[in-house]
């Protein structure tokens, strides 16, 4: 296998997947409006957060500092003004004519106002980012195929598997709605958890932890695949989604479509780094050379991986140099690999195999040494 030198690639931070010791706590909701609590456990219920209510004053002051934002009906503000002040107080009116509520915010410790309903939006964006843990958005790596049966998905499934076996926080996103689903792939079709067409109406901000929890985790990772439906998921969502998949942190790993639609152009865009996968003939790389020209202006970095074995003539660098792209590496043909996938054996499970050693080296060079394994 061959490929860049380790400072040539991009790099992630470290983070690791975190039970509930490790989980963040929900904001803090303090109001004795009956009415305005409904909205405010209907926003953190959007921002996908666990809130705790505490009418009035907070029974202990330990509460009021270990919440990750306290949300203060305004109401309240002059009652919460002895309390010790501290950073994440959001006060949450209704009346925007009133000028004396920035002097009340004051007094709480509050440097936000949010004033409902014109701004929700602005509050379940705040909320969600709260009750996020990553320290910086996920590695977001893409793969797509040279050609048809390139085995571009086989190779997202194998990367997805590897990330994984670092112990980093690991999502699989099937962005292709014309590849049969990656739950076949990895033999969790029948996994519970949403698929893609339970994303159709998102718009927005999306929590990446409740997006996370409510997916399937085969393999030690989570995975967004399509079902068997013919459902269509607009740009708008795709964007969503996928945003808050990179917000939770670790490792995002993207089975791309061929196709340049808005859903596919929304995908690249948040790309780190493509991989276009090339089988070592020439029919191929002809092919590879119009995808190539297709997505590269829309990916800050593309790069070959060279599905082998490679003939006389033909090398991984001497296709790089056709396609005029920087080679990632060879991978060699996996032997029984058809056969592992029929029987249930995801792609790269072996990890001994070429497709597992090739993903290993490529996250060796991707992702940075420290800690994050999973304890």
């Amino acid at each position: 296998m061959t490929g860049p030198e380790t400072s040539d690639w991009p790099t992630a931070a470290v983070t690791t997947p975190g039970g509930p010791a490790a989980t963040p706590g929900g904001p803090l909701i303090v109001t004795e409006d009956e009415n305005l609590l409904d909205d405010l456990l209907r926003l953190c219920a959007a921002a996908g957060a666990l809130p705790e209510v505490a009418h009035g004053t907070p029974a202990q002051r330990t509460t009021w500092g270990r919440a990750s934002l306290v949300l203060v009906g305004d109401e309240c503000a002059d009652r919460l003004a002895g309390l010790p002040h501290r950073e994440g107080i959001v006060l949450v009116g209704r009346e925007p004519a009133d000028p004396g509520i920035w002097q009340r915010a004051v007094r709480v410790g509050a440097r936000n106002v949010a004033l409902l309903p014109d701004e929700e939006g602005w509050l379940v964006d705040r909320i969600a980012d709260s009750v996020e843990d990553a320290d910086a958005p996920a590695l977001t790596v893409g793969v797509i195929g040279g050609r048809g049966g390139a085995g571009a998905s086989t190779l997202a499934c194998a990367l997805a598997i590897g990330a994984a076996r670092t112990g980093r926080r690991t999502m699989l996103v099937d962005a292709d709605p014309l590849g049969g689903g990656l739950d076949v792939l990895l033999g969790a079709e029948r996994a519970d958890g949403l698929r893609w067409p339970a994303f159709a109406g998102s718009r927005g901000r999306m929590a990446g932890r409740a997006l996370e929890e409510v997916l399937p985790e085969p393999h030690s990772l989570r995975l967004l695949s399509w079902d068997r439906s013919d459902c269509d998921v607009p740009p708008e969502a795709v964007r969503a989604v996928l945003a808050a998949a990179r917000r939770r942190g670790g490792v995002v790993v993207v089975d791309l479509p061929r196709g340049t639609d808005g859903s596919a152009v929304e995908v690249l865009g948040q790309l780190d780094l493509g991989l276009l996968v090339v089988p070592s003939e020439l029919r191929a790389v002809a092919a590879a050379h119009r995808v190539a020209s297709a997505i590269g202006m829309m990916m800050g970095d593309l790069r070959l991986v060279v599905r082998g074995p490679c003939g006389p003539g033909l090398d991984g660098e001497e296709i790089a140099r056709l396609l005029g792209l920087p080679l990632a590496g060879e991978v060699p043909v996996e032997p029984g690999l058809a056969e592992a996938l029929i029987s249930g054996r995801p792609p790269g499970g072996a990890e001994r195999g070429p497709l597992a050693a090739f993903c290993a080296e490529f996250w060796a060079r991707a992702l940075p040494e420290g800690p994050g394994a999973r304890s």
